[in-house]
């Protein structure tokens, strides 16, 4: 284990950049395309009567959505969420504190649903509606990941990324949609992944996958698509189907599934978990993508549904698949709508039928960083401990760096949980996040080097679990 002299000193986390006004002005991602904007049914460029169509959807929204409302009334300019967004740590840009990027929809908002906004509007901060600021919000409307950490902090329990979510929901409504997510959801309709990967393409793929695994364990472990009379369907990213390192997490489910002894199979109608209808703000398009998963599940006759990992499809799947999608009476009622793979894993390590070598992770100290938001926005986080504890180093080489962020003061406490406050990920890769592989990019979505912080490579900690009647190395 090494002493720690080695590692990188980094700066005092309490420290907040110098302001440094207008840093991202100005700053946008490309604009979606017509054909984009139309597969979603949005207009496809900027409308001539925009600014009627952009207030007409904000009353839609404060109408329907009561929360949206009352986080644009409620806020008192508390500074509690200042210096708690990443984008503002990185730029200094102060439109990108929580508070002045909710401002700047709140601003409108004033100025033409209040009273005080009405009739006084320099007095209350309300202004009004142009196309300066139609392309503010979209500058610093798409410099939020709705990670939701400022929401955490704030004492009135206003979540900015319902506000982001409802100015990007406007912006698509008159013609100002975003490239990529829009492109990518109408990839989802039309083939039923983020990628545009066809069925043959995937098979293709899943077969490939299938013989690296026999190659490299000596055991014949099956990915199967499209199986009907299957007991659980696997909706998993398609990134895990294309992209180093996410292929590792997808070979991890096939091991584990293998291992339990269960039928399972994967939809090319539904090969996508993602859904980026929740990042463009808008219920419909995240319903018809929900409804795929729903189709899917019916035709090929399953009696559960897992998840596999991906931060953000965990969150719409947890918190409102049943709202969008259900119900799920054809189910097994037995098991939760949805289940993630992680629930999975940790009911198969309570059976037995999931064994460790610990002495495979003595020399290993990792971190767990909650970087898509499974623990924080998912009640996720105290599932990964026992999960977790199973295959601990029984020499004690694994270290949890820090246990609880709760337990510390609370300003500290608040830069803790820029990585979910509880950095206790442990290394094997098999059963923390509820699937084997080793790679920690692949177990939580960040783009992290693939090497621990002493440099070692971390693509062999697949064998840190072992099967001996399988002869299996996870």
């Amino acid at each position: 284990m090494a002493d720690g002299d080695d590692l990188p000193k980094l700066d005092d986390p309490l420290d907040i950049p110098c302001l440094k006004p207008g840093a991202m002005e100005g700053l946008e991602p490309y604009i979606a395309a017509p054909e984009h904007q139309a597969k979603l049914g949005f207009p496809g460029e900027l409308v001539p009567d925009w600014k009627e169509r952009a207030l007409a959807k904000m009353a839609e929204l404060a109408e329907k959505d009561r929360a949206f409302q009352v986080y644009l009334d409620a806020c008192v300019k508390c500074g509690a969420c200042t210096d708690k967004c990443h984008y503002f740590l990185g730029t200094g840009d102060p439109k990108n504190m929580p508070v002045a990027r909710q401002d700047l929809l709140r601003s409108v908002y004033r100025r033409y649903f209040t009273f005080a906004g009405k009739h006084f509007p320099k007095l209350v901060g309300a202004r009004d509606l142009t196309e300066e600021v139609l392309h503010e919000w979209y500058s610093y409307y798409h410099q939020c990941s709705e990670c939701r950490r400022c929401s955490v902090f704030c004492p009135y329990g206003i979540d900015t990324a319902e506000i982001t979510m409802a100015a990007r929901e406007i912006l698509d409504s008159v013609g100002m949609g975003q490239k990529y997510s829009n492109e990518i959801i109408g990839k989802v309709k039309e083939i039923g992944n983020n990628l545009g990967l066809q069925p043959k393409a995937l098979q293709a793929t899943l077969e490939d996958l299938e013989e690296d695994i026999e190659d490299e364990t000596g055991v014949s472990v099956r990915i199967p698509l499209d199986e009907k009379g299957a007991d659980i369907l696997l909706v998993t990213p398609s990134a895990d189907f294309f992209a180093e390192p996410h292929i590792d997490g997808l070979i991890g489910y096939a091991k584990v599934f293998h291992e339990a002894g269960v039928s399972w199979t994967l939809s090319s109608y539904a090969s996508e978990a993602a859904n980026f209808g929740l990042f463009i703000g808008s219920y419909e398009n995240m319903r018809e993508i929900a409804l795929r998963i729903r189709k899917a599940a019916q035709d090929l006759g399953v009696k559960r549904i897992i998840f596999g990992e991906c931060g953000h499809a965990w969150r719409v799947a947890y918190s409102f698949l049943n709202t969008l999608a259900g119900p799920w009476d054809f189910l097994d009622p037995n098991y939760p709508v949805p289940q993630h793979i992680l629930e999975f894993t940790w009911n198969e390590i309570q059976k037995g039928t999931l064994k460790f070598d610990k002495s495979k992770n003595d020399h290993i100290r990792l971190t767990y960083h909650d970087s898509c938001n499974v623990a924080r926005a998912s009640r996720m986080g105290q599932a990964r401990r026992p999960v977790r504890d199973p295959a601990q180093c029984h020499q004690g080489g694994l270290q949890s760096l820090l246990r609880h962020a709760r337990r510390h003061d609370p300003r500290k406490d608040a830069v803790l949980r820029r990585g979910r406050g509880a950095f206790d990920r442990r290394p094997d890769g098999a059963a923390q996040e509820g699937r084997v592989p080793a790679d920690d990019r692949a177990a939580t979505g960040d783009r992290r080097s693939r090497r621990d912080p002493h440099g070692r490579d971390l693509r062999h900690l697949q064998d840190a679990v072992f099967q001996g009647h399988a002869g299996l190395w996870l």
